[in-house]
């Protein structure tokens, strides 16, 4: 078996505000996302470092914790700094948000952790939500059943029409409305 290389060389506290962006970063951070973030962070702070590699002038440039970055620009944030090429940099940002994504849930479990969790705070609470829309079992405790049983959720079907601006979300509400569909504005 091949030796796994250990490419992590240094671990350093750094002013946030002095992290490069990268430029390729292929991650997007909705509103909800910022705010739960930022819950997170002001009720637990930092129990993960960001990820960068140190550029050809010395500044260090992210490769994982953007948003952490983003939303405590005037904090020392933990940082892993790695001994990577431009190459494997870019090898990283592809996949280091995206293995996690091919892992699997337990819906038990994520519904009993769930169910342990208490906070008082909206933003995590949303976040409790759409974690919880991704498992039916969570789903049916967030819907009052509380006694684990799994919600059975008939399809429905939507279309969702993008729209030039308030007038024209308007205009066809209205014009679906008076067709006897059911139908709700929506404004994201």
């Amino acid at each position: 078996m091949t030796k796994i290389r250990d490419r992590i060389v240094e671990f350093r506290r750094v002013p946030a505000s002095l992290l490069v962006r990268n430029e390729r970063n292929w991650r997007t951070h909705p509103e909800h996302q910022r705010a739960a973030m930022k819950s997170v962070l002001r009720d637990i702070g930092y129990a993960d470092a960001l990820l960068a590699r140190r550029l050809a002038d010395g500044r260090l440039e992210l490769i994982d914790g953007h948003l952490r970055a983003e939303v405590t620009p005037d904090e020392e944030v933990p940082v892993l700094i790695v001994d990577v090429n431009d190459e494997e940099a870019r090898l990283l940002l592809a996949v280091h948000d995206t293995l996690p994504q091919l892992a699997g849930s337990d819906d038990e479990k994520l519904t009993e952790l769930l169910r342990d969790v208490e906070t008082a705070d909206e933003a995590i609470s949303k976040l409790f939500e759409t974690v919880a829309g991704e498992s039916t079992t969570a789903l049916s405790l967030r819907l009052g059943d509380g006694g684990g049983e799994k919600l059975k959720i008939e399809p429905m079907y939507h279309v969702v029409v993008e729209c030039e601006d308030e007038a024209d979300q308007q205009a066809v509400y209205e014009l679906m409305h008076e067709s006897g569909r059911h139908c709700r504005v929506l404004t994201l």
